[in-house]
């Protein structure tokens, strides 16, 4: 992440806009179950909510200065630092996966598509994966300056989740952003 990318996603007003605006509309008509999985949590802006969702929230994050940052504010959820694309974690442990504006920070396509492979492995029979990005415009090429910025193709998301083995994919759209939502028969 950029400079940009810190300030931002530290900010109480991305605070404030992923518990009021953005969670309400990712997590909508799909039921997290009783632990949750953040991947790429950063400064946490999602796990306060997160934890009024469900019992348990365990946040992953690969930097960490900011896994530190996130233990040491104390709100409630289990902080692991590791990689997207080798979960740490034990097979089917994971009623719902989450990954805000994540996919677009690893560095390959391919390290996607083993995210993804990842996601199927830890997520429970009947559990969701959400991921919330952006699409591959100009601004948000150069908002990403000096960042990595690989971005997923909305349409894509069909193809590469089935062939993890998700099922019942989703995209939804809002200005400026898209929702991917699939489940793990």
């Amino acid at each position: 992440m950029n400079t940009l990318e810190h300030c931002l996603c530290s900010s109480p007003i991305w605070r404030y806009l992923t518990g009021r605006q953005l969670l309400p509309w990712v997590l909508s008509g799909v039921i997290v179950g009783d632990h949750v999985l953040e991947i790429g949590a950063g400064y946490g802006a999602a796990t306060r909510p997160l934890r009024q969702c469900a019992s348990r929230v365990t946040s992953l994050e690969y930097d960490a200065r900011m896994a530190g940052k996130l233990k040491n504010s104390a709100i409630g959820s289990e902080v692991v630092r590791g990689d997207g694309a080798q979960l740490p974690f034990a097979s089917q442990t994971f009623s719902c996966v989450m990954a805000i504006l994540v996919v677009h920070h690893l560095l390959s396509r391919e390290q996607q598509d083993r995210m993804f492979a990842e996601v199927y492995r830890v997520l429970r029979p009947s559990g969701a994966f959400l991921a919330f990005e952006i699409p591959n415009t100009w601004l948000n090429r150069a908002a990403h300056f000096r960042s990595t910025f690989t971005p997923i193709a909305p349409g894509s998301a069909f193809e590469r989740l089935h062939a993890a083995g998700l099922d019942r994919v989703s995209v939804d759209y809002r200005r400026g952003c898209f929702r991917v939502c699939a489940m793990r028969p």
